[in-house]
């Protein structure tokens, strides 16, 4: 069977790398900044995809530029509920029925807005936007699958003033301590406020992750908060190997526990070893995507973002996720960011498939991991029931197109 585009778009799928602010609509965050005297760089959607929201970035630093007028807009709980509604329905329009949306809640905390409010807020447009799509008839007959979300809190690996009001708070009242303690303490308030979130007003708080700037910023200074995750039966992913290499892959597995990597495009790559230890680099590399695979570590492939921001990779058949394939990794397509990547998850696959040459039978299996491997805010015989209905909606599709 041929896989089209409108395949794609019928059959059940997920998104487990979504940032919420990196995914808000142009026109929302255009209106949003109008609304609160933000000035911003343009004010039509076409000015700003030119001078912010590219096709292609020089580095990680200009694909992050644009989070800085996200982020402004996004201090109130009625500018995140809005933006997790119509994050929620944007995934529905387009076949996506499982999304976990991260974001970072320390950025969003000020004197007026709680962490707890901010997290209720986002849970808020979520559950709105599933409460309307699984009223539909489709859902109710067994026809089409219901749409169901989860949330992970991201920690930052690293922050300074200016970052948000919560942080300047913190760097102001422990300004005699290392920076790296703090940092550390930050990413255990917030695993502490999640699970308090989660117990005591049932917000389904799946994961617990790591973002920010990884080279510099070991994950390891943050072992503690996922420790305490840990101990608190939080799901665990951590952003690594997207800008440093296999030995951060190595760290976040061995030293933080992490069920999934976000991106982990580094992988393969002998070259960002450092470790002058580690004599024989290529089996350091070999070992690692073996002890991967063995462990079904989910890999969070997002191939358009790692497009533009590894200047390196100069055709999509460069990318990594090639290599995942041939040593059997457990790997799921992912967006990363809808607004500043410019894609959705139909786009993303369709370019697996395209550069690829994934077959009909792989994407099912591809699918599938999507589902299987998430952090799914139920328990275990409710995922695989769920699961089940994503596959006999899947297979029901593929009958009509073949």
């Amino acid at each position: 069977m041929k896989i089209t585009r409108e395949f794609i778009e019928k059959i059940p799928k997920t998104d487990l790398h979504l940032h919420l602010d990196g995914s808000i609509r142009l026109s929302t965050l255009i209106q949003l900044a109008q609304e609160n005297d933000i000035p911003l760089p343009a004010h039509t959607e076409k000015d700003l995809k030119a001078k912010v929201f590219k096709n292609k970035y020089q580095n990680l630093e200009e694909y992050l530029q644009g989070f800085s007028y996200i982020g402004a807009v996004l201090q109130s709980e009625s500018s995140l509920e809005r933006v997790s509604y119509e994050l929620a329905m944007d995934n529905i329009a387009e076949g996506v029925r499982y999304i976990e949306v991260r974001f970072a809640p320390q950025l969003h905390q000020h004197k007026h807005l709680g962490i707890i409010n901010v997290l209720k807020a986002v849970n808020r447009g979520l559950y709105k936007a599933a409460e309307e799509f699984n009223a539909n008839a489709s859902v109710q007959t067994g026809q089409d699958v219901n749409f169901a979300y989860g949330i992970i809190v991201c920690a930052m690996r690293m922050f300074d003033y200016g970052f948000s009001e919560y942080f300047d708070a913190l760097l102001d009242v422990h300004k005699h301590s290392e920076r790296k303690w703090i940092f550390s303490l930050a990413s255990q308030e917030l695993v502490k406020a999640s699970v308090e979130a989660r117990d005591r007003f049932s917000i389904p708080i799946v994961g617990f992750d790591l973002a920010g700037q990884e080279k510099g910023y070991p994950a390891v200074d943050h072992k503690p908060a996922y420790a305490l995750a840990h101990k608190n039966f939080l799901k665990k992913t951590v952003h690594a190997g997207e800008a440093f290499g296999p030995e951060s892959i190595f760290q976040a597995i061995t030293e933080l526990n992490a069920d999934r990597i976000g991106h982990g495009v580094h992988l393969f790559n002998t070259q960002m070893i450092y470790n002058e230890e580690i004599e024989d680099k290529q089996a350091y590399v070999e070992n690692l995507a073996q002890y991967i695979g063995d462990r079904r570590i989910t890999m969070e492939v997002c191939l358009t973002s790692n497009m533009q921001t590894i200047p390196e990779f100069k055709e999509l058949k460069d990318h990594s996720f090639g290599k995942m394939r041939e040593y059997g990794l457990s790997v799921t397509i992912c967006t990363d960011n809808r607004l500043v990547s410019s894609t959705t998850i139909t786009n993303e696959i369709m370019k697996a498939v395209e550069t690829f040459d994934i077959t009909a039978k792989e994407l099912k299996n591809l699918i599938a991991y999507g589902f299987k491997r998430s952090f799914y805010p139920g328990t275990y015989l409710e995922k695989r029931n769920y699961v089940r209905k994503v596959l006999d909606v899947f297979e029901a599709v593929e009958k009509q197109f073949k």
